[in-house]
């Protein structure tokens, strides 16, 4: 409540009291015709309290030196703004045109229950149009043969990170012979791996990871071969299987192990070669393609339109403020921005699910700062388009703010290109905004409250950086929550950023949820590399046939065991205590796998498969505490030729 009192008086039109200062300037109290009680009767304990009281500040002003002093004042005076302030009003630009809806509305609706009617009307025309779009665009019909699609994310694909499929990929089972009738939304070519996702000796990240394909465009499209840990709805798009504005239907196959996936470049994404085996790939059946599509943008249309007619013809601020919030909320929810779930009423129930207590949060946001800021505003076409169409930029954050190569903040983040020039900028943005903001609110004579506010803001951050063994995650929700006070007067800036804030909101919230505000390193981290201890890997001995790799004792205060990756694919998995005489692991189609223990250094033999002959082979270590892994090594390279390529230095995810 403490909080809410210091933004309710940042708020509120009454100005801010003051005293009686040593450079003269009086106070309304000191005007006061009210009697000093104190002077009047005061008891001869008190008074020589007082006394003492005086001389001790009269002390502390003498030993204070008088420009000290007078700078303080003059600060002091500064801080607390013009006498009397001034609240900023917006007078609106062409008025005769701003106030032409307001007049017509008056003219042909003057009575309440009129307008009460033609709100309902534009109402149920919005949740019509919405919901025939919505159930369109989101319910397919049959792929003949195949039965219903599932609907897939833009991520999705047929293997595991690491070594998630397990020992020769059992996990990720069948190869082959197997189908899938898959739906992919629109704007799949966006979405890109933020973390380094190996590929034999190469490392693709801030792109689709998009792994084979046609050599050219002329390939037929079931020729197009895609590796298994491939983006299937990029690769999609790759293959011209579908388009990446409405996104499509389908039937993906998949087709077992290929030895060779060449490099392509089609339909604004180039795909990765791979010049080896792999035992899962997929292609697409031609002539499967659903007649589906994604029909966010038509949607896009009908929910701008109402919130643009609304805001047009709406004088009420709560009416005004409350429809676009549910407006724009369900539109991200389901339609533009919405989480990755393969049943869409799993999606509209987590929708519901967020819309609750999201409108509390808004409730608070409405009373003490949107209230502020659209009270009494008659610049209708002003508040469209600042206010509306800021929060639609910041709704749609998935196409505008999403492309600036920051996207979560960490340091992480700096090495994609364009990144740094990108912070730079963002900063200095800001940091011109906030001077903006700051000067306008010492204009309205509120800079010591907002001192507070932000002061308290400030040292509750600073807490939560203290937390041992957490981080501290500014979300976009955090982010609006923290900066819409700020945008609590009316003046255009603050119609602008409050708009754009509010849109940030309900984007992160629709589209993410309440995360926490401290997060652990490895939710930060994902699927990237957790910077942890990497096998040392000797000189391997190489034959005709095979290579046996030996490495230094495991660590056993922190690991009891390694796993080796070869093409991508864990081959052995080894623990401490295992290591004793000559085992065979596996055989696997005639590739001999072996490991024992000579002298304490553990060693491991791979034998290449008669397939394999002539084509290099990538092999990746890295240590395990039970089933889980760490970071593996870069890749070193057998080649087909016979000669070995010794791993470089640093972890490979």
């Amino acid at each position: 409540m403490g909080i809410l009192r210091v933004v309710y008086n940042i708020t509120s039109n009454k100005p801010p009291s003051y005293r009686e200062y040593d450079d003269g300037t009086e106070s309304e109290q000191s005007r006061s015709t009210t009697p000093d009680i104190r002077a009047s009767s005061r008891a001869p304990l008190l008074g020589n309290q007082d006394e003492l009281e005086d001389d001790t500040s009269v002390g502390i002003k003498q030993e204070t030196p008088s420009s000290i002093r007078r700078a303080g004042a003059v600060a002091t005076d500064w801080v607390k703004g013009p006498k009397p302030p001034r609240p900023w009003k917006i007078t609106p630009i062409f008025p005769s045109i701003q106030e032409a809806p307001i007049r017509l509305l008056d003219k042909y609706a003057p009575l309440k229950w009129q307008r009460f009617v033609l709100l309902a009307a534009l109402y149920f025309a919005y949740i019509l149009a919405f919901v025939l779009v919505l159930r369109k665009s989101a319910f397919a019909s049959d792929v003949p043969g195949y039965g219903s699609p599932a609907r897939i994310s833009c991520g999705a694909s047929f293997w595991s990170a690491k070594n998630a499929c397990g020992l020769d990929g059992l996990n990720c089972r069948p190869f082959s012979n197997d189908t899938l009738a898959f739906r992919c939304p629109a704007a799949c070519i966006k979405t890109l791996a933020l973390n380094p996702h190996a590929v034999g000796d190469q490392e693709v990240i801030y792109q689709p990871v998009v792994i084979g394909g046609p050599t050219n465009s002329s390939d037929p499209l079931g020729s197009a071969i895609y590796r298994a840990d491939s983006f299937i709805c990029a690769s999609a798009i790759h293959a011209g299987f579908i388009n990446d504005r409405e996104g499509g239907c389908g039937v993906v196959s998949l087709v077992g192990e290929a030895r060779n996936y060449p490099s392509s470049s089609a339909h604004g994404i180039n795909s990765t070669a791979f010049p080896s085996s792999f035992p899962r790939s997929f292609s697409f059946l031609p002539g499967t393609q659903a007649r589906c599509k994604d029909l966010r943008w038509p949607l896009l249309g009908v929910s701008v339109t109402f919130t643009a007619l609304l805001a047009l013809f709406t004088t009420s601020v709560p009416v005004f403020f409350f429809t676009i919030y549910t407006s724009l909320f369900f539109h991200v929810a389901l339609a533009s921005d919405p989480p990755n779930r393969a049943d869409y009423h799993d999606l509209v129930s987590l929708a519901t699910g967020k819309f609750l207590p999201s409108t509390f949060v808004m409730w608070v946001i409405y009373r003490y700062c949107a209230r502020r800021t659209l009270t009494n505003l008659t610049a209708q076409a002003e508040k469209t388009v600042l206010w509306l169409g800021a929060c639609w930029v910041g709704a749609l954050n998935n196409y505008t703010f999403d492309r600036i190569p920051i996207q979560r903040l960490t340091p992480h983040d700096l090495h994609q290109p364009g990144a740094i020039p990108a912070l730079i900028i963002i900063v200095l943005a800001i940091f011109f905004i906030a001077l903006g903001q700051a000067w306008a609110i010492r204009v309205e004579g509120k800079m010591p409250q907002y001192l507070a506010l932000y002061g308290l803001m400030v040292f509750t951050l600073l807490m939560l950086l203290a937390v041992p063994g957490m981080n501290v995650r500014i979300h976009h929700y955090i982010l609006a929550l923290l900066l819409v006070p700020g945008t609590a007067m009316q003046n255009r800036p603050s119609l602008l950023y409050q708009g754009l804030l509010i849109g940030l909101f309900i984007n992160g919230i629709a589209r993410w949820g309440y995360d926490s505000i401290l997060q652990t390193p490895g939710e930060l981290l994902g699927d990237g590399q957790l910077d942890s201890l990497l096998p040392t890997i000797l000189a391997p001995i190489v034959t005709a046939s095979n290579i046996t790799f030996s490495w230094l004792p495991i660590p056993r205060d922190r690991y009891d065991g390694i796993s080796v990756l070869v093409n991508d694919v864990e081959r052995f998995r080894g623990y401490v205590g295992e290591f004793e005489g000559e085992v065979v692991d596996g055989v696997m189609d005639g590739g001999v796998v072996s490991h024992a223990v000579d002298g304490g250094v553990e060693r491991w033999t791979w034998e290449r498969r008669k397939s394999d002959e002539g084509r290099s082979e990538f092999f990746r270590f890295g240590y395990m505490s039970g089933s889980s892994v760490g970071d593996y090594t870069k890749a070193g390279v057998w080649r087909g030729n016979g000669a070995w390529v010794h791993m470089e230095k640093g972890a490979s995810k």
